[in-house]
């Protein structure tokens, strides 16, 4: 292709979707114009799931394009859009959610299903991360994943359960664990003289620490249908400022949580060779709290001495926007053969 082509590259979360947009020139270099913001997603299994994704995508490539009619290029989108890749959570590889996300992406882009790629964020994150090259990228947000890639394109991915079944250092785990701790606490099994834990993370929950009635409202309290992950990692902040001032209660589950993460990128690194590669670290969890950060980054160079922790090259959307440009690629190759 001569002329430049006009690219989507979307980073579906559960709180919002961001949408960019972007030419793709002859020589596979990319020119951002605009972003534009939605609503988020949920899992497509989930009541309305399959019309929150749609919803999202149409409407942040909506904005997207409003607001590249306000840029020196925006006479290219007149064109339409030639191709599109989605990351978004919960999209395993090969699974019928992912066949499902793609059908609804296509309809809701107006795109041929060969022109669209939906996946897990983490892959979007880690093409961003590494342009392609080989690498490993560790996501520590509600929910945590590390997926690596090697110099021989294969990819191997640690952890992405979900929260009922990893113990893997997210925030929800963070809050989860800090809280069963508090319980720990209040039934005797552990001192609660000097440690400001129960305190903080019953208070964070609108309970009365003194009210010898609480740990049961905690019982019923999270069994409660809207409370699940996040309600969990909505303490993990909580429990990063007691670490912060040195509350060991709090620094123990932090240290946990780091152990986690670094046994989710050994995994990688060892099933693909990378013991001495890249490793990025990603994330709402790793990007705020300091004490997960640092305990980590020192296990790490315990566990895998040789690794070398990098800053990431580009975020989720430059991803999807380079599988994007991939796809027609592909797409090329095959009508020439």
């Amino acid at each position: 292709m001569t002329e430049p082509v006009l690219l989507a590259g979307f980073d579906a979360g559960q709180t919002h979707t961001t949408c960019r947009l972007a030419l793709r020139r002859s020589d596979g270099s990319l020119q951002v114009l605009a972003e534009g913001e939605g609503p988020g997603v949920s899992h497509l299994a989930a009541a309305a799931g399959e019309e929150r994704f749609s919803a999202a995508l149409t409407i942040s490539l909506e904005r997207a394009r409003a607001a590249a009619t306000h840029t020196s290029e925006g006479l290219a989108l007149s064109s339409s859009l030639q191709a599109a890749a989605v990351g978004a959570s919960g999209i395993e590889q090969g699974s019928t959610v992912q066949q499902l996300g793609t059908a609804l992406a296509a309809a809701a882009l107006g795109l041929p299903l060969q022109r669209v790629l939906v996946s897990g964020d983490e892959r979007t994150a880690l093409h961003g991360a590494f342009g392609g090259r080989a690498g490993i990228v560790v996501i520590s947000g509600t929910g945590c994943i590390a997926l690596g890639r090697n110099a021989q394109g294969e990819e191997h991915r640690c952890g992405g359960w979900g929260w009922l079944l990893d113990r893997s250092g997210s925030a929800c785990d963070i809050g989860r664990d800090a809280l069963s701790l508090s319980l720990e606490m209040a039934d005797g099994r552990r001192p609660d003289s000097g440690s400001g834990l129960r305190a903080s993370l019953w208070s964070a929950l609108n309970l009365d620490p003194t009210d010898p009635q609480a740990g049961q409202r905690i019982k019923a309290l999270v069994v409660e249908p809207g409370f699940g992950a996040a309600g969990f990692a909505r303490l993990a902040p909580a429990v990063n400022a007691l670490a912060e001032a040195e509350d060991p209660s709090a620094i123990e589950v932090l240290e946990r949580s780091a152990l986690g993460l670094v046994g989710l990128v050994a995994g990688v690194a060892r099933t693909l060779g990378l013991e001495d590669g890249e490793v990025c670290g990603l994330g709402g969890a790793l990007g705020h709290f300091s004490r997960l950060r640092s305990a980590y980054q020192c296990r790490l160079k315990l566990v895998l001495p040789q690794a070398r922790l990098v800053h990431p090259r580009g975020d989720a959307c430059q991803g999807a926007l380079q599988l994007a440009g991939q796809l027609l690629e592909q797409e090329a190759v095959l009508s020439s053969g």
